[in-house]
């Protein structure tokens, strides 16, 4: 379960930063993750743990340089805080959005990820993602409480 109010009986044992990177032209980039990783053989934004004594924005700024070799120059935009629920354990999901040059050059980490790819973010939901990964898309670009001009998907 995600929701944006934190539910009762909440234990979170970590916290996790996300961020959509949009190139100008409205592709989002997605990761496929290496198989040995949690979730692996699935498509997801960059994203990682908040090591101890980060906060969340610190954390996305270096979570995007490892695993993508881009460096945010400006501050990514904050969108939010979530909390998740899995029946193992609760965690605390922090997601910003950064803007990008269409000719950014994008270097993943081998080590984390097989592939990257472009995509429209109505033609993310249909691939292959990471758990809530195609709940907080559909938020973040298809909610008609999100302030600002978005493509709609068609009911």
């Amino acid at each position: 379960m995600i929701t944006d109010v934190r539910p009762n009986n909440f234990q979170p044992i970590f916290d996790v930063t996300s961020c959509f990177i949009e190139r100008t032209d409205g592709r989002i980039l997605l990761l496929l993750r290496q198989p040995h990783k949690s979730e692996g053989g699935k498509w997801g934004v960059p994203a990682g743990k908040v090591e101890k004594g980060e906060n969340p924005k610190r954390a996305i700024i270096r979570e995007v340089t490892e695993e993508t070799g881009l460096i945010i120059s400006t501050a990514p935009s904050f969108f939010g805080t979530y909390y998740v629920q899995f029946p193992e354990y609760d965690f605390v999901y922090h997601i910003f959005h950064q803007r990008v040059p269409n000719d950014s050059h994008v270097q993943i980490s081998k080590k984390e990820h097989q592939e990257f790819r472009w995509v429209m973010p109505e033609d993310a939901l249909a691939m292959d993602l990471v758990v809530h990964q195609d709940d907080c898309t559909k938020l973040f670009y298809f909610s008609a409480d999100t302030p600002r001009p978005v493509a709609r998907l068609q009911p």
